[in-house]
């Protein structure tokens, strides 16, 4: 994405790294002197600390972009009891906007700020988000079976204890798919005698096992979630939310001949988080008030010095939003693959 367009979200991308570093230092400060006497006391806090972050996102799908959810289900027990109880969530993954689209499915189902996930290493290293996710107990992994068995297990069972319905999502086809990914799914899938899948991978089996041989005993629930945009709509991306566009195989391939998942029961959607706007813009007045605080104190305004800062405290954030966006989108030869089966559809 170029700068330009980074720019034109600058007032949301101060919002968020102001509100993201004291959350951070906030979760940093009880890493150190709460967890140590009261592991479920840091997990309050830390929940109630990182909601507030979420949410911002949430704003920004909700609000500015104008997402808009539609929930399919055939099973209405399960949609009462969710964010009710403990569950492990199966998604497919277009990309890594993904987890934004469940985080915005937590938010509709109160869960937020137990909403856990299992991500590959790397992000771990993201400033502010990544450090924040791993105060929060995502788990990280370098997606190497003899690297993460053990650590995916003692993750696992430390959430034995957590104090209240979670949800853990395992994106268990291992990495986004891109028309490569799915060539190379479907050339092992015909090899082992599987079915040959038209819009997803195959998924990785050896992380959901243990999942559910190591939480069995307190997770009583696997949701298989399906997640789709209408057909003409591009792949989900930051991109594509900065710039206000909203956006299992059988049932993808049913929904972007009709656009609905047919035999399924419609859960309408609530609307937007008022929540998530009445979070953001008390962040963003108070941030308004603090910078403007902070620029009286030390004459920003009013020497060059102090506007060298400014405008140097600016391309900083410009930066940090590029290296998300940019993290998060797709290969370049994978939106032209992409583009090309949407136009054959």
């Amino acid at each position: 994405m170029e700068a330009t367009k980074t720019a034109s979200c600058l007032p949301f991308g101060i919002v968020f790294i102001c509100i993201g570093i004291l959350v951070n230092l906030i979760q940093a400060t009880c890493f150190l002197i709460v967890r140590p006497l009261s592991k479920t006391l840091f997990r309050r806090i830390n929940g109630a600390v990182a909601e507030i972050l979420w949410l911002h996102i949430i704003w920004l799908m909700d609000w500015w972009s104008g997402i808009k959810v539609q929930l399919y289900t055939d099973d209405a027990d399960t949609y009462r009891l969710m964010g009710k109880e403990h569950a492990i969530l199966m998604p497919n993954h277009i990309c890594d906007a993904d987890i934004l689209l469940v985080w915005l499915l937590a938010q509709r189902f109160d869960c937020l700020r137990s909403a856990l996930m299992v991500v590959k290493k790397s992000s771990k290293y993201l400033p502010i988000y990544g450090w924040a996710s791993w105060f929060f107990e995502f788990i990280f992994l370098d997606r190497s079976w003899e690297k993460d068995e053990q650590h995916l297990k003692s993750s696992l069972e430390g959430l034995k204890d957590f104090y209240r319905p979670f949800w853990l999502t395992m994106f268990v086809e291992g990495t986004r798919m891109t028309a490569d990914k799915l060539l190379a799914a479907q050339e092992f899938a015909a090899s082992r005698g599987l079915p040959v899948p038209k819009n997803v991978l195959v998924p990785r089996t050896k992380g959901f096992v243990a999942a559910v041989k190591h939480m069995r005993s307190f997770v009583p629930a696997v949701y298989d979630v399906t997640l789709a945009v209408p057909k003409g709509q591009g792949i989900p991306s930051l991109v594509r939310i900065f710039e206000r566009q909203p956006s299992e195989d059988a049932m993808l391939e049913e929904f972007r001949a009709k656009g609905t998942f047919g035999g399924k029961l419609e859960i309408p959607d609530g609307g937007p988080s008022l929540k998530s706007l009445l979070v953001y813009i008390t962040c963003l007045c108070l941030c308004c008030v603090g910078m403007y605080k902070f620029c009286q104190a030390f004459s920003l305004l009013s020497t060059w010095k102090g506007n060298a800062i400014l405008a140097g405290g600016l391309a900083m954030v410009v930066a940090f939003g590029h290296i998300f966006i940019e993290y998060t989108k797709l290969p370049k030869r994978a939106l032209i693959a992409a583009a090309a089966k949407a136009n054959m559809n």
